[in-house]
């Protein structure tokens, strides 16, 4: 068991390497492109990648587990259409992510490197990440059961929710009709992309769970930490203080009637 033990840690040291790597590279990368929002596709891509690999580090004493392909495809899968998704929507040349450009406009002369700490700081985050995959990955419990089976179906429709409301704020867009997307899922959300996305890092957890022991408890970081992020840091915030400074009355009016995370019918005559 101690073997095992010293194993994991020794690739939970080496994804955190990495990924320090990556957002270095990404900072770099929205330097000389003068676009920050490439960041946000290289961390999802880093993030699955390095969690997928880690999934897939060999235990010693053991054989490949068909958990650990299991978790390292639900976490690949989520990463690959993310920063797919991310990449089309920047290499048009728009305009930047309203996050970044309002930090560009606030932190002025120091943007780069203030951006650079900041990336540091989602390096970790996604290292918190990664380690509730690999716990998942690394429940010993013997074959697949419900718990695998309930956190494939959750992912699943965490990755399908968020395609969709992706999609349905594209179509808004490219319709160029201005105003609020008040349209299918954010009628019932204002920022359903972000809960779908927290939904989804609840899966491992329930994968995590059937192990026993501490493995499921640190697998609980990964959602906890991403709920914090989305809704009181860097998710909801910033994107909400820019749309009120664009849309003023209008944005107002969309956040009395309609829910700011978890998914809720609209209020009437709100």
């Amino acid at each position: 068991m101690r073997r095992i033990q010293v194993a994991t840690v020794e690739v939970f040291g080496v994804a955190g390497v990495w990924l320090l790597l990556a957002m270095s590279g990404a900072w770099a990368l929205q330097r000389a492109t003068r676009n920050a929002g490439w960041v946000d596709a290289v961390w999802s891509g880093a993030t699955g990648l390095g969690g997928a690999v880690a999934c897939l580090a060999p235990v010693p004493g053991g054989g490949m587990h068909a958990r650990q392909v299991l978790v390292a495809a639900m976490v690949a899968a989520w990463g690959g259409r993310l920063a797919w998704h991310i990449y089309l929507r920047t290499r048009g040349g728009g305009p930047e992510d309203v996050r970044y450009a309002t930090f560009r406009r606030e932190w002025g002369a120091d943007f780069e490197k203030r951006l650079f700490s900041f990336l540091m700081i989602q390096a970790v985050a996604a290292w918190v990440l990664v380690l509730t995959v690999l716990m998942a990955a690394r429940n010993p419990a013997p074959g697949l059961g419900l718990a695998d089976l309930a956190g494939i179906v959750l992912l699943g429709a965490a990755v399908a929710g968020e395609g969709l409301a992706d999609a349905q704020l594209q179509r808004f867009r490219v319709a160029g009709s201005g105003g609020i997307c008040d349209n299918g899922l954010w009628a019932w959300s204002r920022h359903p992309n972000y809960f779908f996305e927290f939904l989804g890092w609840c899966s491992y957890p329930l994968i995590a769970m059937s192990g026993g022991g501490a493995g499921w408890v640190l697998a609980l970081g990964g959602p906890a930490m991403m709920f914090w992020l989305l809704r009181y840091v860097s998710g909801v915030p910033p994107l909400e203080a820019a749309m009120l400074a664009r849309r003023g009355e209008a944005f107002r009016a969309y956040q009395a009637r309609v829910s700011v995370f978890f998914p809720w019918p609209p209020k009437r005559g709100a």
